[in-house]
């Protein structure tokens, strides 16, 4: 938010994530978001929260973070080599009116054809913990990713272009 000249905090919203909601993967993005913006909303007046959720699918499932190396590593020989869905769901709220928007944006990515030895090595960098889908495409994953259609701020967890139209709507222009 920084890069688009946006004064802001970050504050935890400690919310636990449910991929396993039977909600199509949009919806879910959304949802995610808007819970966590609710969540933190609640703590503060006179303020703009902007929260946001980030998650894989491929084949119509969804991958979300890795908790270990080798959940790293199974994710990334999935999507070794194939195309798959980053999808970033966002929320903006106005703690003073309430009002709320939700939206949901989509990136697909493509993966080089990586051999077991660049998985290993880019799991062993650790970088894909804790990473949607186990790569960080604006780190070291940037070398495993052939190219991608779509907003790469997006891919990265928070699609700028899309929320500074909708920042439009609380009577906050970027540009």
């Amino acid at each position: 938010m920084k890069i688009i000249g946006l004064k802001f905090k970050v504050e935890p919203s400690n919310c636990q994530e449910n991929l396993s909601l039977d909600l199509e993967p949009q919806e879910l993005a959304k949802s995610l978001s808007l819970e966590k913006a609710r969540l933190v909303a609640q703590k503060h007046k006179n303020a703009l929260v902007i929260a946001a959720d980030t998650f894989i699918v491929f084949e119509n499932k969804i991958l979300g973070k890795p908790n270990t190396k080798t959940e790293a590593k199974d994710m990334l020989e999935i999507l070794n080599g194939k195309r798959h869905l980053v999808i970033t769901g966002f929320t903006v709220i106005d703690t003073d009116t309430g009002k709320a928007i939700s939206k949901a944006v989509e990136t697909k990515v493509y993966l080089k054809k990586l051999s077991p030895d660049e998985i290993d090595a880019y799991v062993k960098s650790e970088e894909p913990l804790d990473k949607a889908g186990a790569y960080a495409i604006q780190g070291l994953g940037s070398v495993i990713v052939e190219k991608i259609e779509g907003d790469y701020f997006n891919v990265i967890g928070l699609p700028l272009s899309a929320l500074a139209e909708s920042l439009k709507e609380f009577d906050v222009h970027v540009l």
